[in-house]
């Protein structure tokens, strides 16, 4: 099951800024895609535990650990602000160079963007964003799938994505753009509640 779109039309971020809090919207390539419900536990759970990792491994560090809700707004060259039309919310993402971080946004790729993969989400954060991530030059994209704990990692070789790298929720991973820095499962997927 796919993301419904809002509707037919083309549109920018200076659209997107006047729309209602009362829905959530991601932008690829112009056309609104209606984010998912409210997120499950076990989506929240891995989402705010590999946060919580990241910042206190990065603690005393310029770069910043952020959760969604933060609107990630993937200019294309020379698009100005209010004429882009690709505008993502990762579920976590890190950034390392203060310039691209504003009071209400983030403008350009993060250094490292984690999505927390659910049915609803899923062709989504597999297709369209990650399109969108690869052309906007995001050094490292995971996807964390919390149901069958297994991650899919993609790095940029180049200018594209190599072949992902696909594991399980087990051990420990350390990030690409941070070798020193890692994610350690094991008391994450503790955390997690039983599939049923």
């Amino acid at each position: 099951m796919g993301y419904a779109l809002r509707d037919s039309e083309r549109h920018t971020y200076a659209d997107y800024r006047g729309w209602s809090d009362d829905a959530r919207y991601e932008l690829i390539d112009g056309t609104a895609y209606l984010m998912a419900p409210a997120p499950s536990v076990n989506h929240q759970t891995l989402a705010f535990e590999v946060a919580r990792q990241l910042a206190d491994a990065l603690e005393g560090r310029p770069c910043r650990v952020l959760v969604a809700p933060i609107d990630v707004l993937l200019p294309r060259r020379g698009e100005k602000e209010d004429e882009t039309s690709t505008v993502v919310q990762p579920d976590v993402l890190l950034v390392c160079d203060p310039a691209k971080v504003h009071p209400r946004r983030v403008r350009g790729a993060p250094d490292w963007v984690l999505e927390v993969s659910s049915p609803a989400s899923a062709a989504h954060d597999q297709t369209r964003k990650l399109s969108a991530y690869e052309r906007a030059g995001l050094p490292e994209y995971w996807l964390a799938h919390p149901e069958d704990r297994v991650l899919t990692i993609y790095r940029l070789d180049g200018n594209t994505y190599g072949r992902p790298l696909v594991t399980e929720l087990v051990g420990e991973t350390p990030l690409g753009v941070l070798p020193r820095v890692k994610v350690v499962w094991g008391p994450i997927v503790e955390r997690l509640l039983p599939v049923r």
